[in-house]
């Protein structure tokens, strides 16, 4: 716990650097005004700041794989500013699915434990890493990567900055198995049968 805290103390220091590199990566179109502004036309400092990352301050190891973003959806002030983040928790024995961000690379800093992370090219090679806390990495704009926490006893936490405001999501597991995909063209692209799909998705269903 002490570790997790005295770490959690970097976390101004990451902010500020983060946002120089996510100005070089920016790939969100360029504004021409500082800001843009809220539907209301009024801004005064709280439209520039965002407390929901508070809960990590003193807060107990994670129970659930969990994600804590500040994105355009959470923070409107970071429409049109290119950069966003994401804070990981990750319990023992826990991943975050084969997905990829569609608008952004991400930058991954871990900040305490340690998390296998990987991605796979467009030549379908695979790049792995142990990290360890300190360390960053980066996956490539768009293409497939996780994170898991091999670590049977310790949690794990890391920081990811995006280059856009709004990176998107896509989970290979739920948009694959969750969206109504009909299960043959399922059971052939895999090369299984119709009943192992389902068996695929009530699992997810279950989870949900």
């Amino acid at each position: 716990m002490a570790s997790r805290t005295s770490s959690l103390k970097f976390f101004s220091l990451l902010f500020a650097s983060f946002a120089i590199v996510q100005m070089a990566m920016a790939g969100d179109p360029d504004i021409i005004s500082d800001f843009l502004l809220p539907a209301n036309g009024t801004v005064d400092a709280n439209f520039f700041t965002y407390t929901g990352f508070r809960v990590l301050v003193g807060g107990g190891p994670p129970t659930t794989f969990k994600v804590l973003k500040a994105t355009l959806a959470e923070f409107p002030a970071l429409d049109g500013q290119s950069v966003s983040y994401a804070v990981l928790e990750f319990p023992s024995g826990t991943t975050n699915p084969p997905h990829t961000h569609p608008r952004s690379a991400e930058l991954l800093f871990l900040v305490d434990g340690t998390l296998e992370v990987g991605f796979i090219d467009t030549k379908n090679n695979l790049f792995t890493q142990t990290l360890q806390s300190g360390d960053l990495f980066v996956f490539p704009k768009g293409l497939v990567h996780f994170q898991y926490n091999a670590d049977a006893q310790n949690p794990a936490l890391a920081i990811s900055a995006f280059g856009s405001a709004n990176a998107g999501t896509v989970s290979l597991p739920n948009t694959l198995f969750t969206t109504g995909i009909d299960d043959n063209v399922l059971a052939i692209s895999f090369k299984t049968d119709v009943a192992t799909i389902q068996k695929l998705k009530a699992g997810l269903a279950a989870k949900s």
